[in-house]
């Protein structure tokens, strides 16, 4: 059985990723750490302690710890309002009560923690920055060993970016971009990696086609869950999303949905290319994912949400 320690940034993307790993069979989650990213962490933490309560079908003891770590650039305020949103969302909050506790650790040392007493390799799935891991690494490098596999929703190695500031110049991803020196420290172990990055599911839109297949079927509570929080994302042509958190949780789930190549990259931590992620021979090993197949990433998605 995969044991699986899920570490992300609070928005409804990662949300959602949650919801999956909760639905799954056949796996072991370890313990969620949340960090103040792409979302606020108070209602990130209180959102996935609600999504425990009501969605782990597998009755894994599952605590939510709560990362102190802090940006080297911040996200935009008002992209990170909907971990707030999605905290109030009526079935999330319908028992009136909260029992799944909060970790007593702050995340990157409840990583450590975790990863020290599993009694087999942990894959890793992070959808939001590295802080987390690479504070863990500073602190205790033996965890390294006990990695399995990082999953990572992060960078990007066509030369496109997603970040428009006056402080950057467009060429990074936001989850390394929010901390450069993450990326290095995790780039620098020995940790197998799979990034998925920006190019990695353009072929996965949050679309109205999307939104729509997740109301015709919210008889499913998670389906309903799902349909709520894409309810809260309102895309526009220039700043149109896809589908990134959940097909790195996907991934880490159904390895055969990922067309993957294998690479070497190199990150920039200075000046206004700092996050930049890039294809280097002198660069750490990569296995990047280059497309999804997307028949399958939906029937996938479907067959967990339909679960109760």
């Amino acid at each position: 059985m995969k044991e699986i320690y899920f570490n992300h940034d609070g928005n409804v993307d990662d949300f959602i990723s949650y919801l999956l790993l909760l639905q799954a069979p056949d796996i072991h989650l370890l313990g969620v750490g949340t960090i103040g990213a792409d979302g606020y962490v108070e209602p990130s933490v209180e959102a996935c302690r609600k999504m425990t309560d009501r969605f782990n079908l597998r009755g894994d003891e599952i605590e939510i710890a709560k990362s102190n770590s802090r940006p080297v650039n911040e996200f935009p305020s008002e992209w990170r309002m909907a971990s707030y949103s999605f905290n109030y969302l009526p079935i999330l909050n319908e028992s009136g009560k909260v029992t799944t506790k909060q970790a007593s650790l702050p995340a990157h040392l409840d990583l450590i923690d975790k990863l020290k007493n599993s009694s087999q390799a942990v894959t890793l799935v992070m959808t939001g920055p590295l802080t987390d891991l690479a504070r863990a690494l500073e602190i205790a490098p033996e965890i390294q060993d006990k990695i399995k596999e990082l999953y990572w929703m992060g960078g990007s190695l066509d030369g496109h970016g997603n970040v428009f500031t006056i402080t950057a110049d467009g060429s990074q991803e936001w989850n390394a971009f929010w901390d450069p020196e993450a990326v290095k420290t995790v780039f620098d172990s020995k940790i197998k990696i799979t990034m998925i990055g920006l190019e990695s599911s353009e072929e996965l839109p949050l679309d109205d086609k999307f939104r729509m297949h997740l109301s015709s079927l919210r008889c499913y509570p998670a389906f309903d869950l799902a349909g709520q929080g894409y309810s809260l994302i309102v895309s526009v042509p220039t700043a149109e999303l896809f589908l990134w958190d959940v097909l790195t949780t996907m991934c880490a789930l159904y390895p055969e949905i990922a067309t993957v190549k294998e690479v070497k990259a190199k990150v920039v931590t200075e000046g206004l290319a700092a996050g930049k992620t890039y294809e280097d021979e002198d660069g750490r090993p990569l296995t990047l994912v280059t497309k999804a197949d997307k028949d399958l990433f939906f029937k996938k998605v479907d067959e967990l949400l339909m679960r109760k």
